[in-house]
């Protein structure tokens, strides 16, 4: 399953797929085929017909152009001299920003953290420290002046081999034995300051001069880890399936890991969602005696990708066997309140969980949009029960405990079904194994698969318009997927680039069983027709991109895609943040802004309320050597880029970049 010569972070995403959905679901990829033999050319786009090419065969550099012209004369939805296509050690903005360093791994976060000494880097540190490989960001502002706010982080994951010095990667490296040598070398300590690492981060920001700049000691300041005491409320509260030694009443656990995505709720909360746990849960040989044998398999564990279960019992499923049902939840944090214990709100739903958009209803109840990242996974909508009080923030405190989740459906005809996931219902009965509504939301990834959900390509980040209404679903790729097994909504088998969907309501009300839908785009080079990529013509060379991953929404209601896979032996070019057109003649044209290092992800994106700053993610810089296969592995020693210190002996360290306009002015808008 993990190859030797691919890149770690290729590697990652081969093994999240431990957890395969073996039902008979349709996937979207039949969808779309089904639909697009019906309607072949997509609405105000560039399509191009699909080909089963192998990909080696059509990688090629990727040469410079001019920007897209505005259409029609008309001033364009992103004002800004697009970005050249850029693949080196540094970052790049477009022409006439400025993208600053705004805090790294190992920088103070609590008053008295030490300063950052990565050739001794020790668990208490990184306890009070920014964490590793920062993910989701969330800004909520502090007053009305717009100049003061708390940035509200997610840590998703480590990489030893960039972390720690005398470490290879992984794949790189087996002893006598066949065992892979990071594997075997990694310690106690090791593992101690990477669940350190872990978790999330608040810290409060202040902007002078339309510089931002982290508030040193701020009331507001706190590290959340993978020890961090939390609340388990909702339906699965107590369940059976949730109690361990530790917690023999399954109402409190310890820590959240590989936080991905996330969003912030009208509220002021932080909901940040848990993605791959499977990474962290051990012991092979107990799977077969495991009572809930059938889950685990589901959601591919134990994965034994990290060390944890060798020196923890609770990450050993022969020890603790329901341990792993306490991971794969939405977190709600209080940023407000540094003392307010973090809840799981099972409500929502345990699967591997990527982003949380969310608006309020026209009747006033809270919607949340949620992927399940993982190839031939769901997307899913949670509707709460109550509705939101706008004047009273303590009102909303136990809001998210009580709703309906459902899974989609998506149909050939540009309809789609909502389908809830409530136990006594379409075969959710004790009968079929689902003894009570905490087992559904538990098993959520089973109960989807009885409901005859849409199998989708790996569905990442969703996100609502603010403007429109209408959702964003980003769907980074689907290698496994084969020409034969496409659907309407999911059109290339292999889909190797990813594509995005958007999603209308029924009568714009975001509780509605029903909904329709459209390709917004269909991403890779659309010069080479074998992808069958699917792209505005009025996009440019630099304009396309492949594998988006998060996104966001300005004020205005703009579409802004990061991305997760690009590089130099991929697509000629590296991740970075496109803005890409929703309406009009426009529609479907993608433009660059920022790249990221080599090695390294776009993880973000978020914006200031008046939208003069954006704030970005770069994660794991440094990851992946360049060039293609039989290229040099990065480690401690000999990164791929020393971003952003540049310092010998200083290792790549993941950071959060602050973008503003030189003197001043809202993101990519005229003045």
């Amino acid at each position: 399953m993990i190859e030797a010569d691919r890149p770690v972070s290729v590697q990652a995403e081969e093994a999240e797929d431990g957890g395969a959905n073996s039902s008979m679901n349709a996937s979207l990829g039949d969808v779309v085929a089904q639909r697009l033999s019906r309607r072949d050319v997509m609405r105000g786009a560039l399509a191009v017909s699909v080909a089963g090419a192998a990909v080696e065969s059509v990688l090629r550099a990727v040469s410079p152009a001019a920007a897209a012209p505005a259409l029609d004369g008309a001033r364009p939805v992103f004002d800004f001299a697009e970005l050249g296509v850029i693949e080196d050690e540094t970052h790049h903005v477009a022409d006439g920003y400025d993208a600053d360093v705004l805090i790294r791994w190992g920088n103070p976060v609590v008053g008295d953290a030490p300063a950052f000494a990565p050739a001794t880097q020790g668990p208490e540190a990184q306890a009070k420290q920014f964490g590793y490989n920062n993910d989701f960001i969330g800004f909520i502002p502090l007053g009305t002046a717009g100049d003061r706010g708390l940035l509200v982080v997610n840590h998703e994951y480590t990489n030893e081999e960039l972390m720690f010095a005398g470490l290879l990667p992984r794949g790189r490296g087996m002893d006598a034995a066949g065992k892979d040598a990071v594997f075997e070398a990694i310690t106690e300590r090791h593992v101690a300051v990477e669940m350190m690492a872990h978790g999330g981060s608040v810290i409060e920001i202040a902007r002078s001069g339309g510089k931002w700049a982290v508030v040193p000691d701020s009331k507001y300041a706190r590290r959340i880890t993978a020890e961090t005491e939390m609340e388990i409320s909702g339906p699965a509260r107590g369940h059976a399936l949730m109690r361990t030694s530790a917690d023999p009443e399954g109402s409190r656990v310890r820590g959240m890991i590989n936080n991905c995505a996330g969003g912030v709720t009208p509220w002021g909360t932080w909901l940040t969602c848990e993605e791959n746990t499977n990474y962290y849960f051990w012991n092979k040989a107990a799977l077969d005696r495991h009572p809930q044998r059938s889950g685990l398999v589901r959601y591919g564990i134990p994965s034994e990708w990290y060390q944890w279960g060798r020196f923890h019992e609770r990450f050993d499923i022969g020890r603790e066997p329901n341990e792993p049902h306490r991971f794969g939840w939405v977190v709600e944090i209080d940023p407000m309140d540094p003392d307010s214990v973090p809840v799981k709100r099972t409500a929502m739903g345990r699967f591997k969980h990527e982003g949380a958009g969310n608006i309020v209803n026209k009747d006033g109840r809270f919607v949340v949009y949620q992927g399940d990242d993982e190839r031939f996974d769901y997307l899913y909508r949670f509707v709460t029960e109550g509705k939101v009080d706008a004047a009273d923030r303590a009102k909303n405190r136990d809001l998210l405990d009580r709703g309906t989740l459902s899974v989609a459906r998506f149909d050939a005809d540009g309809t789609g079904h909502w389908l809830p996931l409530i136990h006594g219902q379409s075969g959710l009965v004790p009968a079929l194994g689902f003894a009570d509504q905490g087992e559904v939301l538990i098993q959520a990834r089973l109960a989807a698969d009885m409901l005859g959900a849409t199998k989708m390509d790996r569905p990442e980040d969703v996100d609502v318009n603010p403007a429109t209404g209408k959702v964003y679903a980003m769907l980074t790729n689907n290698t496994k997927r084969k020409s034969d097994v496409t659907d309407a909504a999911n059109p290339r088998g292999p889909n190797v680039f990813g594509h995005i969907i958007e999603i209308t309501p029924d009568d714009g009300d975001h509780a509605a069983g029903g909904f329709r839908w459209e390709i917004l785009v269909k991403c890779g080079d659309p010069a080479i027709a074998p992808l069958g990529a699917a792209f505005n013509p009025a996009t440019s060379r630099n304009g396309w991109f492949a594998m988006p991953d998060n996104c966001t929404f300005d004020a205005e209601g703009r579409l802004w895609v990061a991305t997760d896979g690009n590089s130099a032996a991929k697509t000629g070019r590296a991740d970075g943040i496109w803005g890409i057109d929703t309406q009009g003649e426009g529609r479907g044209t993608s433009t660059c802004f920022f790249q990221v290092p080599r090695g390294a992800e776009m993880c973000g994106p978020c914006f200031t309320p008046d939208m003069e700053t954006m704030f970005l993610a770069v994660q794991h810089p440094g990851e992946v050597a360049e060039g293609a296969k039989g290229q040099k592995a990065a480690s401690f020693e000999d990164p791929s880029t020393r971003w952003p210190d540049f310092q010998d002996g200083v290792p790549p360290r993941p950071s959060v970049v602050a973008v503003t306009r030189r003197g001043g002015g809202k993101i990519a808008r005229g003045t």
